[in-house]
């Protein structure tokens, strides 16, 4: 409570105290009684209440979130041109008065969704694109008094400049410049765009108009149900499409993975060929040199050796002609070999 208040409440109850007082000074009159001391309370009473009612009405306190703006039956215009800063001020009792506004931002939200905007109801913005598709655009609109314009505010719009300015502007604007753009574009790649044109045409129109736009949020966008529709087709289209193409590569990566199975076994294979026959190569190569060493150190005389070696135990002596082979030839005449 402020002393303005304060002072009226105090008003109040003398204004109460003076007319019980006059009541009960005409009960006694009637009845003959003496009324002396009831007059002078009665007097004090109502200079009490006319003062304090007059200063209660002339003292003024603007709180800190308030412009105010004194309207007054002196002078020309019926403003004062300067308005009331935060604190405690002085008008003229009943002379002047006060039109209070708000300093802090204020939201005018439009929006499809009940109960969620600034009407109840759907208040969205229906919008005929350039190609010929109906949306219903969702957006808020955050702005402020302008605090050196708000007496000519007030001269202008009264308290109605929210209905009659904020609403008209902001859907008249977002309504134009929603229709230079196709649906696809308003939905991806020019919704920024077109948000950044929307906000600085608000910005101009509210600064000329005594408001400051502090921002322009657009909240969502929604299209008719047969474009919904139509939309909702065409993604599950893409996707079918996409999964289709999924399905074809994934068969070509089975198809060059198994190529390369195949691949790898062939080259198992040539390269185990190509080992087999190095290892035969090898071996035969093995084989001739042993067998070249083998023929290099036979002679007859170890020939000879062997075969005796060889001969069953019982045999004691050979004859062998010194002019017939035999088995192999000898190098000389008859020999006795005797083992």
């Amino acid at each position: 409570m402020n002393i303005s208040s304060l002072l009226q409440g105090i008003a109040s109850f003398a204004w109460i105290g003076f007319i019980g007082i006059l009541v009960t000074i005409s009960v006694r009159a009637s009845r003959k009684q003496p009324v002396k001391g009831l007059s002078t309370a009665a007097i004090v009473l109502l200079v009490a209440a006319v003062l304090l009612t007059s200063v209660g009405a002339g003292i003024v306190f603007v709180e800190p979130d308030e412009l105010a703006v004194v309207v007054t039956v002196i002078g020309q215009g019926g403003i004062r041109p300067d308005p009331l800063e935060s604190g405690l001020h002085w008008i003229i009792p009943f002379a002047e008065r006060v039109e209070r506004f708000p300093k802090t931002n204020q939201n005018y939200t439009m929006s499809s969704v009940a109960d969620e905007g600034s009407i109840n109801g759907d208040d969205s913005i229906q919008v005929r694109t350039k190609d010929g598709q109906q949306v219903y655009i969702d957006a808020s609109v955050i702005y402020a008094v302008d605090p050196l314009k708000v007496v000519q505010l007030y001269s202008t719009w009264r308290f109605n400049y929210e209905d009659q300015f904020v609403r008209t502007q902001a859907r008249g604007i977002i309504r134009d410049v929603a229709s230079q753009y196709g649906v696809e574009e308003i939905v991806s790649t020019k919704r920024e765009e077109m948000a950044l044109l929307i906000t600085d045409q608000l910005l101009a129109i509210f600064a000329d108009n005594n408001l400051i736009m502090r921002d322009f949020v657009l909240r969502n966008i929604r299209f008719s149900d047969e474009y919904a529709a139509a939309v909702e087709q065409k993604q599950i289209a893409e996707q079918q499409a996409q999964q289709a193409a999924f399905v074809v590569e994934q068969k070509k990566q089975e198809a060059e993975q198994a190529r390369q199975v195949a691949q790898g076994a062939a080259d198992a294979q040539v390269i185990a060929a190509k080992g087999e026959a190095e290892s035969l190569l090898i071996q035969a190569e093995a084989n001739a040199e042993a067998n070249r060493l083998l023929a290099a150190s036979l002679t007859p005389e170890l020939i000879q050796y062997q075969y005796i070696l060889n001969l069953a135990p019982n045999v004691q002596t050979i004859f062998i002609p010194s002019d017939q082979q035999f088995i192999l030839p000898l190098p000389q005449s008859p020999t006795t070999i005797t083992p």
